[in-house]
Formats: C-alpha cells, structure tokens, sequence
C-alpha cells in the first residue's frame, strides 16, 4: 500500500522541471559523446561496405539520408504522444517536450529532403520529381514550420500549448501516408527494404551499417531534443521572472 501511495508523488517528480533540468544537464555529455562515437562508427562502416551492384557508390548517402527520414517521423509521432499529453494528462513538461522537438524534426526533415534529392539526381535523372513519398514529407516540412510559426504567433502559453497540441494531432495523418505511400501509388521511391513483416531485403553488409548509423543519428536527435528541451524551460522562465519584475515595478510606481 505504502508502495502505491507513493506513486503519484514519484510522477510528480518526474514532471517537475527543475528535476528534468538537473538530469538531462548529466545525460547530455553522455548521449553526445556516445552519438558521436556511434555515428562514426556507423559512417566508417558505411564507407566500408560494399557497392551496390545497381546504385554503385551512390548507395553510400543511404546511411544518412534514411536515419534523418526515419527520424523526421519519429520526431512527429514524438510530438505527438506530447499533445496527447498536453491535452490530456496535462504534463507539464509535455508541450516543452512538443516545442522543443518541432525545430530538430523540421531540420531532419529537411535534411533528408536534401539528400534524397542528391541521391535521386544520378537514380532518376531529376533533383526533384512529384513523388507521392517526396511530396507527403514535403508537407510534413510545412506542417514543422506551421507548428513552429504557431507557437512563436500566441503569446498566452495555455493557448499556445493547446493550439501547437491540436494542429499536430490533425498532421499526424500524414505520417502513414509517408509510410505506405509506395504501396498506395505508383512512386519512383523504393519501397521499403528494412522495416518489413517477411523481413529487411537489404543485404546484410548494407544493413548492418545502415542500422549502425541509424542508432548513431537517433542518440544524436536525442541529445539535440534535450538541449532543446533545457534551453526552453530557461527561456520560459525568464520570461516569467520579466513580467514579474515589470509588475513589481509597475506597483511601485503606481
């Protein structure tokens, strides 16, 4: 029973900011220095592996361009278990953990943008076509700078935190269409080789390194989402210590 009653005063904890603040200050030094070792091992075995009969050497941006895909959807479904916070449990680290999160997402998303364009180029012959995958995380890169032009346009934190929460609830629709897109129409995208329910298609040597790498970038977002979180907690609180300051000098005048 003892254990019970306890429960609720532990998750207090949990979502108390100062505590939050405390732990990711000890985890970030250790999640950078393992993201850097994992993605240069990561890259290293990349450059090491073998060709691909079909694609030659430019196989290799595989093992960027596909964990900065990857985590640009992880990154919004991420943002999306913090609305269903924000909305629901009223966490209070849920909509920081949503804010935080918009600006890495939109720049992997972008990045993995870019180098599926420098991949497509010798592939298909074009830097950029009108492909259902192409295009439908294209709209995911809106939706990121939509969210983030959002919370930066409302002052008022309550409604911005509930706002920022329904419209990427409304966007998580997209994500499945990101995922079946090259099974729902006919794409020039590959269709997926990795996440698979009779098993990866890749070969071993390209996979190994591409899972590597994938590990490296996710530590490496993971860091980044941290720091982010971190640094708009202060940015929260200086604000609050600002109006409070501006009251107190507003009632001494007056």
């Amino acid at each position: 029973m003892s254990d019970i009653a306890a429960q609720p005063g532990r998750l207090t904890e949990l979502a108390n900011p100062t505590r939050f603040l405390a732990l990711a200050g000890a985890l970030i030094p250790w999640t950078a220095a393992l993201a850097a070792t994992v993605m240069a091992i990561g890259l290293w075995m990349g450059f090491a592996a073998p060709e691909d009969y079909q694609q030659g050497v430019t196989v290799r941006i595989m093992y960027i361009h596909v964990p900065f895909a990857w985590l640009a959807m992880f990154c919004y479904v991420l943002m999306a278990c913090s609305a269903v916070g924000t909305l629901v449990w009223r966490h209070p680290l849920a909509d920081v953990s949503l804010k935080a999160a918009a600006p890495v997402g939109a720049i992997f998303t972008l990045l993995a943008l870019i180098t599926g364009s420098i991949w497509g180029k010798p592939m298909w012959g074009a830097w950029w076509v009108w492909d259902a995958r192409l295009t439908s995380v294209f709209v995911l890169f809106l939706i990121y700078l939509g969210i983030i032009a959002l919370t930066r346009a409302l002052d008022d934190p309550s409604r911005s935190a509930r706002a920022a929460a329904i419209v990427t609830l409304v966007g998580l629709v997209n994500i499945p269409i990101i995922k079946f897109s090259v099974d729902w129409w006919n794409t020039l995208h590959q269709p997926a080789s990795v996440v698979r329910l009779d098993g990866p298609t890749i070969h071993p040597s390209l996979l190994w390194p591409l899972l590597v790498s994938a590990l490296g970038f996710t530590l490496l977002f993971l860091t980044l989402h941290l720091m982010a979180m971190r640094a708009e907690i202060w940015r929260r609180r200086v604000i609050t210590m600002r109006r409070l300051a501006a009251r107190k000098a507003g009632g001494g005048i007056s």
